[in-house]
């Protein structure tokens, strides 16, 4: 992954179950250190990147590359994905025909994200998920003393 990309801080609502839970299962992974997590429902937040507004963070995901780059929509869960060891779903949702329905279908969930059921959000993240997650992390990337680097993909 490209040296201008990661890490890649993440805005997040941890006032959302599904927000939190998807952010839970990446700080799970996140074995290497390539995301950085901010709570934009936190009290007090004032960190907004660059341009933004509380609205526009609330409204959709958005991504701080090292370089200064802002993020927004499914281009961040692509490159948080991919950064964490789960490059399918970057592709999946980078196919030509799929790029601009999971554009769609994200803007749709990020808009009536509060009224997912909680249960719902338990039961994708806290159950399959959580426990691949834990998995990856116990498992890690680092042996020896070297970390792997992946050096494709980027912002």
């Amino acid at each position: 992954m490209h040296s201008n990309t990661f890490p890649l801080t993440l805005f997040y609502d941890s006032a959302c179950p599904l927000c939190d839970g998807e952010m839970h299962n990446l700080m799970l992974r996140n074995t290497e250190g390539r995301l950085r997590f901010v709570d934009i429902a936190a009290p007090g937040f004032n960190g907004h990147p660059p341009g933004t507004t509380q609205a526009q963070l609330m409204a959709l995901m958005h991504g701080l590359c090292a370089d200064g780059r802002v993020l927004r929509g499914v281009e961040v869960f692509r490159l948080a994905y991919g950064a964490v060891g789960i490059p399918q779903v970057a592709a999946i949702t980078g196919l030509p025909l799929l790029a601009p329905l999971s554009e769609r279908l994200y803007a749709f969930v990020a808009r009536h994200r509060y009224l997912v059921p909680h249960g719902l959000s338990e039961l994708v993240f806290g159950t399959a998920l959580r426990r691949a997650a834990e998995r990856a992390a116990a498992r890690g990337s680092c042996r020896d003393g070297t970390c792997r680097v992946d050096e494709a993909g980027g912002c």
